[in-house]
This record gives C-alpha cells, sequence and structure tokens, in this order.
C-alpha cells in the first residue's frame, strides 16, 4: 500500500500523521516513510531517536522502495494542481489532514475542487489537532466537511506528540499521562486504513 499525507497548509500535523500512520503499518509489514518536505521533519525525528521503520529522503527513495510491503510519503505543504495530479496518480490513497481551523478547512476545500477537477476518488480527509472539550470545534468541522470522504476517527491535541518528535519515538513510547490515549486515536485510525 503507498499512502500519501499532502495538506494545502502547513502546521495541520501532517509529519505526524505520516509518522504514526507508518509506525501503524510496521506492526505487520516491512514500511518505508519517504520524506519529500523541504523541511526534512520525518527525517529529523527518526534522527533524534528510533522509529520502527525507515525513514528516507525523497531523492534516495527509488532506491528502497523495492524492500517495502508499504510506503508512506510525507509530501511538501501546499502541493500545487500539477504536484497534485503526480501524487494522486502514484497512491493507493491520498490522506488530507486539515485542523478544526477555518483558515485549514477552506485550504482543504481548494484542494478537493483540485482532486474533483482531477476525477479523484482515493483521498480521504484526517480532522488533526483536534482541542479538548468543551470546545466543540471539531464537531464543527466535521459539520462543515460532512459530504466529503472523512475518516471517522480524528486526532485529539496532546502534548506528548511534541514529546515524541523531540524524542525521536512514537506517541506511546513517551512518559506522558496521553500517551497511550494519543497512541489509541491512530490505532483506531488504522483499523480504518486496514479494516
Amino acid at each position: 500500500m503507498l499512502v500519501t499525507c499532502a495538506s494545502a497548509k502547513g502546521g495541520v500535523g501532517k509529519t505526524t500523521c505520516a509518522v504514526h500512520i507508518a509506525a501503524l503499518l510496521s506492526q505487520n509489514d516491512r514500511t518505508l516513510l519517504i520524506d519529500g518536505d523541504p523541511n526534512h521533519s520525518a527525517l529529523k525525528w527518526a534522527k533524534r531517536g528510533e522509529l520502527p521503520f525507515q525513514v528516507v529522503d525523497l531523492m534516495a527513495a527509488s532506491r528502497h522502495t523495492r524492500n517495502f510491503e508499504h510506503i508512506v510519503f510525507d509530501t511538501p505543504a501546499r502541493p500545487k494542481q500539477d504536484d497534485l495530479e503526480a501524487l494522486v496518480d502514484g497512491c493507493d490513497l491520498l490522506i488530507i489532514p486539515t485542523t478544526p481551523n477555518i483558515l485549514s478547512i477552506d485550504a482543504t476545500l481548494e484542494t478537493v475542487d483540485m482532486l474533483n477537477a482531477l476525477k479523484c476518488a482515493r483521498y480521504r480527509i484526517l480532522l488533526t489537532i483536534i482541542p479538548p472539550a468543551p470546545r466543540k470545534t471539531g464537531e464543527q468541522a466535521r459539520e462543515a466537511l460532512v459530504d466529503l470522504p472523512l475518516f471517522e476517527r480524528s486526532i485529539r491535541q496532546y502534548a506528548a506528540y511534541e514529546k515524541a518528535a523531540l524524542e525521536g519515538v512514537i506517541v506511546h513510547q513517551v512518559k506522558d499521562r496521553n500517551a497511550r490515549i494519543a497512541w489509541r486515536d491512530f490505532e483506531a485510525l488504522g483499523k480504518e486504513l486496514l479494516p
């Protein structure tokens, strides 16, 4: 399976999603994460600790891809129409992380318009960085995107993700009272990815 994480806006948790989706897929099969983001966030994450899968730069990807059952591609933010067309052509599933922020939702809707113009149906929107109750922005975002292909599971906002990135590990490995809860969000997402 080739999964691509792409977003029309930065700061939506794209790399965090790519890292944790790769971790889920690596539980059963050899998984490669390709870091195509100019910031090299996934590579930096991997260098700070130890991840259960290999991470390579986009320029080195062709040498590595044949050895893996699953590939997760972390893309640069804000892909143009041509880039999006290539991304769609080269993956089994395009995941579009978006926060419940109106600017993020607007950018996601623009991406969906481009995908519709490309006649692409192999995408799903993942709501990320959902603030805790009593705030209802997650529910409001879900309502705003109700007619679009959404994952049932949202990824809630926890400081444990920041700790995981700093330590170079998966979120359930950090010492934080919400680390296991944060990981359960991704485990539930995994059931939707690989039913």
